[in-house]
């Protein structure tokens, strides 16, 4: 197989988000200590994002620090509203943002909550339906 290089950036930030069904569930709603119905509020974190993108040479195809700086300006706009998105809706999310800006290429995205719990979706290029 193939070797395959990726740059990556991270980034913060801030968002607020809720899942409303951990007040209803009963898997969640448990009423003893792994009870988590308080996700059904409206909640703050700082969300840490990673993105690993594939390049194609070793001067870098797509030079990181500007790579950094587009993904960064789709979230200028202050504290991230997300109500129900979950860190696996936000990071397929991006995902398709970068895919549009950078097509035909295998992309790793990680969102986690205060750089504690979170995802790591792996997303191949073969995979991405147009």
């Amino acid at each position: 197989m193939d070797n395959k290089s990726f740059i990556f950036i991270t980034f913060q930030k801030e968002g607020i988000h809720r899942y409303p069904a951990a007040a209803e569930s009963p898997e969640l709603a448990t009423g003893d200590w792994l009870d988590v119905s308080f996700l059904a509020s409206p909640h703050r974190h700082i969300f840490h994002f990673r993105i690993e993108m594939e390049v194609f040479h070793d001067n870098r195809d797509v030079e990181f620090i500007q790579f950094k700086r587009i993904v960064e300006n789709w979230y200028s706009q202050g504290t991230l509203k997300l109500d129900y998105k979950s860190c696996e809706m936000m990071a397929r999310e991006l995902h398709s943002n970068l895919f549009s800006n950078w097509p035909d290429r295998d992309y790793v995205v990680e969102v986690s909550e205060d750089g504690e719990n979170g995802c790591r979706i792996y997303f191949p290029k073969e995979s991405v339906r147009l």
